[in-house]
């Protein structure tokens, strides 16, 4: 049984119209299949498809993302790549069912493949926990990184929860300290790191494992610092808001494109990844190919490099540092503003020693 969106309930009808149409034997009694009439209402869906889809507002784009029958990471993991191994356990404390891990092939070529999965039904969704990883998830992943580090096998990472656990046990157990945690391993990395949004990328939990080399977003994916009800909640005390604070937060793929928080979109089928899974399946597997290429002559260090500049520079295209490549040497190049910054320090320091042998003068005068 097909799932429908609320704004998708003309598409819901036109399915439903071109199902009868291709099975007349449902119906009472026995027809012919006309088929110039289901090549009509094949026409009319696509284009209603289009129509509604190339009109999301960041709301519906939200929903979309949340979709229960889009592709999860298990089900990329089985069909992008071969000889999958599962590892278990962050030696620590337990096994974390909400992030799949391991060593597979991709074309060939040895990766590690991380994935926030949230299941496919009620009973799988639970053990999963919805996709929200718990500190022993995020050490789990942050053991496996430094082995693919060791042994210089590229990360692939599918990003897809509404953010990490947020229960009691999760915090005693030190959740903020294993996101920190995470987020410092994905950086001082010196193999390449692909981090691909392929549902919600939510909160921290979210960054913990997509801090990369190259962050790809699925075209109707989401990636925000909070999850639209919850912004809403806390800006106007009113979880109904959703839709301005999505708008407010600008979570869409071609929003956080235009940013330049990330580095590439996946186009997705026509209403949906979830209508051509075969589809998307392609324009991952090109889009990780063209990106693990890219790095092939590149040495760890220069890895780093790129991928510390390239979180450097969001939101500094406007600064004082005029050539960006550079950031990562944590150094202002700019001589006239250090000028500037030092005179007045000068000035500062002089002000503040005549205002003392002033005050001191008046006392003992």
């Amino acid at each position: 049984m097909k799932n429908y969106l609320n704004f998708e309930s003309e598409i819901k009808d036109l399915e439903n119209e071109l199902e009868r149409l291709k099975d007349p034997f449902n119906q009472k009694g026995l027809s012919e299949v006309d088929t110039q009439k289901i090549t009509i209402s094949q026409n009319e869906l696509d284009e209603k498809l289009k129509s509604i889809y190339s009109n999301l507002d960041p709301w519906q784009t939200t929903m979309v993302a949340r979709h229960e029958d889009r592709p999860k990471s298990k089900f990329f993991i089985d069909n992008l790549f071969e000889d999958f191994i599962s590892l278990s356990g962050d030696r620590y404390y337990g096994e974390d069912k909400s992030v799949l891990t391991g060593f597979a092939k991709f074309n060939g070529q040895s990766v590690l493949v991380i994935g926030q999965e949230k299941g496919d039904d009620l009973d799988s969704r639970i053990e999963r926990n919805f996709g929200m990883m718990r500190p022993e998830g995020y050490r789990k992943t942050i053991r496996l990184m430094e082995l693919a580090d060791k042994f210089e096998i590229p990360i692939i990472s599918f990003i897809d929860t509404p953010g990490a656990y947020p229960g009691v046990g999760a915090e005693e157990r030190g959740q903020a300290e294993a996101i920190a945690k995470s987020i410092e391993c994905c950086m001082k990395l010196k193999v390449p790191t692909i981090s691909i949004i392929i549902g919600e990328g939510g909160s921290g939990g979210a960054i913990a494992l997509a801090s990369s080399s190259k962050v790809i977003m699925l075209e109707n994916a989401i990636y925000s610092v909070i999850s639209p009800e919850g912004c809403a909640t806390i800006l106007w005390r009113d979880p109904k808001k959703m839709l301005d604070a999505a708008k407010a937060m600008k979570l869409s793929a071609q929003d956080l494109l235009e940013l330049e928080i990330i580095d590439e979109i996946v186009k997705e089928p026509v209403g949906g990844a979830h209508r051509d899974k075969d589809l998307i399946l392609g324009n991952i597997r090109s889009s990780l190919e063209n990106n693990l290429k890219s790095f092939n002559q590149m040495s760890g260090e220069e890895i780093i490099n790129q991928r510390k500049n390239k979180f450097l520079k969001i939101g500094r295209s406007k600064g004082f540092i005029s050539n960006l490549e550079e950031l990562s040497d944590l150094k202002l190049k700019n001589d006239n503003l250090l000028n500037s910054l030092k005179s007045k320090k000068t000035i500062y320091v002089s002000l503040g020693i005549g205002l003392i042998v002033a005050f001191l003068i008046y006392i003992f005068l």
